[in-house]
């Protein structure tokens, strides 16, 4: 059985007023920073059914698995990925050590932004780029990389740390699952070794649940020092058909829990919603609200196109939060 937004308002039109009004109480004090409607009411409807004693949707403990992604759903991802950026910085302080690299054909498609150019031929250009940044990294190295960048670099629109400008709504929901005992995971197309530096801080979820896309590692001693060095002989695209893989690979259950925002997501939906012996919950955020984040689907103006997952979104059940109607705040930082 999978609750969601179909069924959850076909059970509605009957329910007590009691039993509404504690739904809305559950949202006010869970969830401050969503305005009450059918998509919260549909998740903490979710939530009590599978946490209740003696429902016949109960879900054990061990098997209350939610997945996020990542890039558009904790937090945005325009104008660019973030971990693009601090690619796009990354190499640019290389360029300034190596001038001669400013004439490679993958540098100059980088700076000039051209995505076609870099995504060409299996995104042998991209791969390229990344070789110039991590490879021959200690993990360490990176992860110091990542902090100072992190702690430093502001957002261009908002003026903020990159970590500030994520979507208070979604921590809220995070804090929530975790308190009626899901085990909350990120499974995103961005780099796992970017993510898992501060992943814990920002979202409270610990390193060793974070899945992303990674290259290949080796064992080194330096200078009698055992390290970790970042390779990209081998590359994993946590990404579209990526992300089921990752979770078989890395958690070994089943999702009941899933939130996206793009066709990225669809497979990762499909995979916690469909057949799912356990009922499951799947979340599209789409993004509506051009005056306090940014609007697109369709046409995204780098990644997050959402078309195919929307459109089967009533078909598969999955819960639509629209982020101008549902999101009272988007940001820890707004009044």
């Amino acid at each position: 059985m999978s609750v969601t937004r179909r069924t959850f308002l076909t059970a509605a039109c009957g329910w007590p007023a009691a039993l509404v009004f504690a739904q809305d109480a559950d949202v006010a004090t869970a969830l401050p920073s969503w305005n009450a409607g059918a998509a919260t009411q549909a998740l903490v409807e979710y939530v009590r059914t599978v946490t209740r004693e003696g429902s016949p949707d109960f879900i054990p403990v061990p098997e209350r698995i939610a997945v996020f992604d990542n890039d558009g759903t904790l937090w945005p991802e325009n104008p660019l990925p973030f971990q693009a950026i601090f690619i796009l910085d990354a190499l640019q302080r290389k360029i300034r050590q190596q001038p001669a690299l400013a004439e490679n054909p993958h540098v100059k498609a980088t700076l000039a932004g051209d995505l076609n150019a870099l995504m060409a031929d299996h995104g042998k250009g991209l791969f390229a780029v990344l070789a110039l940044v991590h490879d021959g990294v200690t993990v360490d190295e990176f992860e110091q990389q990542v902090n100072d960048w992190i702690s430093t670099a502001k957002h261009p629109r908002f003026g903020r740390r990159y970590d500030e400008c994520v979507y208070q709504p979604m921590l809220e929901v995070l804090t929530y699952l975790r308190a009626n005992g899901f085990k909350t995971f990120i499974v995103s197309g961005g780099g796992a070794d970017f993510m898992r530096v501060w992943s814990e801080r920002v979202y409270g979820i610990p390193p060793e649940q974070v899945i992303g896309s990674h290259g290949g590692a080796k064992f080194e001693l330096r200078d009698g020092n055992p390290v970790l060095v970042k390779t990209t002989s081998t590359i994993f695209i946590d990404d579209k058909e990526g992300k089921p893989v990752g979770i078989h690979q890395l958690i070994g259950r089943r999702p009941v829990m899933c939130f996206g925002n793009s066709d990225g997501d669809k497979a990762m939906l499909e995979y916690t919603t469909i057949n799912n012996r356990r009922a499951s919950f799947g979340m599209i955020v789409h993004h509506t609200d051009a005056e306090r984040e940014y609007a697109y689907d369709a046409q995204p103006k780098s990644t997050g196109k959402l078309v195919e997952a929307l459109a089967d979104a009533g078909k598969r059940g999955w819960v639509v939060a629209d982020m101008k109607r549902d999101f009272k705040r988007v940001f820890p930082f707004d009044q």
